[in-house]
């Protein structure tokens, strides 16, 4: 369910509560929709509300789970041969059911919760520098999160009005 994040509270409550408002933001945009309708694209784009799901997913695992706190590639992701089959995560969702789809995203961001609340504080840095050499911290992160996931809300928004015409938050 969404709710308004606070007005007030520290600085670690906030960034989170925005990233679960942009989380529940796209949920409730996949709502109520068949595999056929999560699957749809909306030319020219390819992109389809189920593989913003599956991707989310990923870019949530990806950045807190691998990077920040520097565990394993977790499944499904661990076994991608990447260079391979770059969009993997866009093209394996169109074969998942909508409620795996959602609950998949769901138990990303628990686990992204899991490790804001284990780092203790917004200035920790990651196990695992960027390309430039240089680590992140985990206020980065979440902010690069709240980025990552409201981008693609507003994807959300425009291909959910392509299927059947909803619109509103």
């Amino acid at each position: 369910m969404r709710t308004d994040p606070p007005e007030t509270g520290d600085e670690t409550t906030l960034l989170s509560a925005y990233l679960a408002y942009q989380r529940e933001t796209v949920l409730q945009k996949t709502e109520g929709l068949t595999r056929e309708q999560l699957g749809r694209t909306h030319p020219p784009s390819s992109l389809t509300l189920a593989g913003l799901l599956y991707h989310l997913a990923l870019v949530e695992e990806s950045w807190a789970v691998e990077r920040f706190s520097g565990g394993p590639e977790l499944p499904p992701w661990d076994g991608v041969d990447w260079d391979a089959t770059p969009d993997w995560e866009f093209d394996a969702a169109l074969g998942l059911e909508p409620d795996a789809l959602r609950e998949r995203y769901r138990e990303a961001g628990r686990r992204t919760d899991a490790v804001v609340a284990a780092a203790g504080s917004l200035d920790a840095l990651s196990a695992v520098p960027l390309r430039n050499g240089n680590r992140f911290s985990l206020r980065w992160m979440l902010l690069h999160l709240v980025e990552e996931t409201a981008r693609h809300a507003g994807h959300a928004d425009l291909l959910r009005e392509a299927v059947d015409g909803i619109t509103g938050e």
